[in-house]
């Protein structure tokens, strides 16, 4: 019986890094499918600590980035930020 060969991994830099950190926030706001179940499940103390954590590594990192990544990290905590004050506001 042959084996399969092992996938291989994409290499890992801080925008794959941050990118990950990103897929785990929407997944826990609802906007991305778990990929276990491929359902949409919504966890919003878990959604904001991983912004949080985002936000921690851009304030941590300030200054040691390239363009490039410093774009990336503020567009990104820019986007989930809003999509998190969307699923949080009030509906009046």
């Amino acid at each position: 019986m042959s084996q399969k060969p092992p996938e291989e991994l994409p290499s890992i830099d801080f925008s794959t890094f941050v990118l990950s950190l990103s897929h785990s926030a929407l997944l826990h706001l609802g906007e991305a499918p778990h990929p276990d179940t491929n359902r949409l499940e919504k966890n919003l103390p878990l959604a904001r600590q991983t912004i949080d954590l985002i936000a921690l590594l851009e304030e941590k990192t300030k200054g040691n980035l390239t363009g490039d990544e410093e774009r990336l990290l503020h567009q990104i905590l820019f986007d989930l930020r809003m999509r998190y004050v969307e699923l949080t506001k009030t509906k009046g």
